[in-house]
């Protein structure tokens, strides 16, 4: 665990493109002694990743602006702006934005450490907004191949909309 504390001012930490979002950390496992990760993540329009396992961590969302549905197991809920959710380690789960706007949430993972996958799949990003062009295939083919070594598991395809 740090001995010190962090603290960042707006936009200051490091910003990575990846699976046509936006992840900006605020503060990420390797700061945090593997304790924390911390992301404000800005999703386009109809983004859902295939369902999928954590194996390591538990994560919680407060959902800043937009709408998006999520699931874990056979529970569905919608979510707005001020929504939260926290889901254990282990239930397989997934979201879908929806809508006809971006999603912004603040992303915790306990323990942490997985938001780094993202960082290894995208590319820096050069300003704070959604990159060009959406998801690539390539895209979902990186993250398919390095999310078992950040513990995720993929179970199923994305949640239907």
């Amino acid at each position: 665990m740090t001995e010190r504390m962090i603290a960042r001012a707006a936009g200051s930490g490091s910003a990575t493109w990846a699976m046509g979002g936006l992840f900006e950390s605020l503060v990420g496992g390797a700061e945090t002694g593997g304790v924390l990760d911390v992301s404000l993540v800005t999703q386009p329009p109809g983004t859902a990743p295939p369902v999928h396992v954590h194996t390591r961590e538990a994560e919680a969302w407060y959902l800043l602006e937009g709408t998006l549905t999520y699931q874990a197991g056979e529970e569905r809920v919608d979510l707005e702006p001020g929504g939260f959710i926290y889901l254990p380690r282990g239930i397989p789960h997934g979201f879908r934005t929806t809508g006809t706007e971006p999603v912004r949430y603040l992303a915790l993972a306990l323990p942490g450490g997985v938001m780094g996958l993202y960082d290894e799949v995208g590319t820096p990003a050069r300003e704070r907004r959604l990159p060009d062009g959406g998801v690539h295939g390539d895209d979902v083919a990186r993250w398919l191949a390095a999310a078992p070594r950040y513990g995720l598991q993929v179970v199923g395809p994305p949640i239907p909309a």
